[in-house]
């Protein structure tokens, strides 16, 4: 018994050591940087304020977007006789799956000065600034706004409705009455989890933005461009606080939102209006989220838009000789190794959280849901100053440790739901049976939760072959991921490139995705 205490404490140290290094002494070396700085003068620049105004703006507008017309989305997906509701869900969650910069690119390129749309119906439209953040950022956000509504409606308990149905409450009785106050603290959650996305990324601002300057990219251009890494540190603690804010509201509505359940499901009615509806709203959506990547397609293959129309591969040629195949080779490698390696931490630190308990599980736990809070451009700077001197500085090592950190949360809680609801009595039954704990995980929770731990994987996977945020200012030409040839391609104007790119991000999650599904089926029964 001593040695298997032994070995969990080691586990244990390796944890604490993994989070101190990984997370704290880095978020240390920001607030170090940001003593060194003149605050104040930074703080009162016309450039910061500007810059914090038009965030505040194009934020709030996006979010607000965003989260109506996900919430709109959700609720006809699930609460009407939508047909195709699988495919649906499937193409209006696709721009997860590349960077956010090539939303942007996608806008451009259907709606700039030669855009494939402005010339075909002659709009006089400026997709620069405002409007251009605005679409981009609903573009990137909808999707995620689309599966927390997704997951909020399914998991509502709808018995509530059926006996509402029973005692005759009309319909928008229900809606105003039942699901409105069901969706008051879930609804503030969402907002501010969307407008934390948007506020802190800068990937669609630098290809739309023009002139007006939001705070990402102020921030970006400031240390890429003029390497003031004390101004990036100031900023950087600016862009946490909406973070932050929507971190602690999550968990106030943490235990409100934790006992709603679906005892049975919602019956839905016959209601032709209301299908019709469904069907036009999805269509309009669906065409408006997959237009962008049909772009892509069709204009890798021109060889010139607008001046020459004539199919070509010379784009495709060009970017394998920009080096895409080792920029591949890179970003596949970081993601199989955040992966599983992100999988592998985040589904013991949430065994020790979920199935043990003691002060050091609920820092683990603490601390797991802190990495939430940070964006990823200032994860990425902390990261710089921190281990600018250390031996993984410029490797794959770096990137694959800050991919793990900046997505660790939501695969953390994944694992950590699944594993608090499994039967709380196995170890001591394991204890009775001198079953020892490696063997309870191994043929017991791991084949429980294999469905998570496959979810898990594919989260870090996906997301690290999509991000820019994170990684932006510690790649170099030897681990620079592909995702990163995309700002680089913008500063020439290589767009049918970044088409050609973007595709190429978007193939690979695809297959993932795919493969992972396969497996899922094989091995869940």
């Amino acid at each position: 018994m001593k040695t298997k205490s032994r070995g969990h404490q080691l586990i244990k140290l390796l944890l604490f050591l993994f989070f101190i290094f990984s997370v704290f002494l880095p978020l240390l070396s920001i607030f170090a940087k940001v003593v060194e700085t003149n605050v104040l003068s930074v703080l009162e620049s016309k450039q910061f304020l500007k810059a914090i105004i038009n965030s505040l703006i194009s934020t709030t507008l996006a979010t607000v977007i965003s989260v109506s017309f996900a919430a709109i989305a959700a609720w006809f997906l699930l609460r009407s006789n939508l047909k195709f509701k699988k495919l649906l869900l499937i193409i209006f969650t696709v721009p997860m799956l590349i960077p956010s910069i090539s939303h942007g690119t996608g806008l451009v390129v259907l709606l700039g000065t030669n855009g494939v749309l402005t010339n075909l119906f002659h709009l006089n439209f400026n997709i620069y600034g405002l409007p251009g953040i605005v679409l981009g950022s609903l573009l990137y956000s909808f999707p995620v706004a689309l599966l927390m509504f997704y997951d909020v409606f399914k998991y509502e308990d709808c018995s509530v409705y059926t006996s509402a149905n029973i005692l005759g409450i009309p319909k928008y009785s229900q809606l105003l009455r039942i699901t409105l106050p069901y969706l008051k603290k879930p609804l503030i959650s969402i907002f501010f989890a969307v407008f934390t996305l948007i506020f802190t990324d800068y990937g669609v601002p630098l290809m739309v933005g023009g002139k007006f300057m939001t705070l990402p990219l102020y921030m970006y251009n400031e240390v890429i461009g003029l390497l003031d890494f004390g101004k990036g540190a100031v900023i950087g603690l600016v862009l946490i606080v909406p973070a932050f804010v929507a971190f602690i509201i999550d968990l106030l509505n943490k235990d409100a939102s934790a006992v709603s359940f679906m005892t049975e499901d919602y019956a839905i009615v016959k209601n032709k209006v209301r299908d019709i509806i469904a069907a036009i709203y999805s269509l309009i959506l669906s065409l408006c989220v997959i237009l962008p990547i049909i772009t892509f397609a069709f204009l890798m293959f021109i060889k010139k838009y607008p001046i020459i129309i004539e199919f070509s591969i010379q784009h495709i040629t060009r970017t394998l000789d920009m080096g895409l195949t080792k920029y591949l080779f890179n970003s596949i490698i970081i993601a199989i190794f955040t992966a599983l390696v992100g999988t592998t931490i985040a589904y013991t630190v949430a065994y020790y959280t979920s199935r043990t308990g003691g002060k050091q599980t609920r820092f683990f736990h603490l601390i797991s849901m802190i990495t939430l809070a940070i964006p990823g451009i200032v994860l990425g700077l902390s990261y710089v100053l921190f281990f600018k001197e250390s031996f993984i500085y410029g490797t794959l090592m770096i990137l694959i440790l800050v991919n793990i950190v900046h997505f660790f949360s939501s695969p953390y809680l994944m694992a950590y739901n699944a594993l608090g609801k499994l039967n709380p009595n196995y170890e001591n039954v394991a204890k009775t049976l001198g079953i020892s704990n490696i063997h309870l995980i191994k043929d017991i929770f791991i084949p429980q939760t294999i469905s998570t731990i496959l979810e898990m994987f594919t989260y870090f996977f996906v997301n690290a072959m999509v991000t820019i945020s994170a990684v932006s200012f510690l790649n170099s030409l030897s681990n620079q991921p592909l995702a990163l040839m995309i700002p680089n391609l913008e500063s020439v104007m290589l767009i049918e490139s970044i088409s050609f790119v973007s595709i190429v991000i978007l193939g690979v999650n695809l297959i993932t995705k795919i493969i992972i599904n396969i497996i899922k089926k094989y091995l869940v029964h």
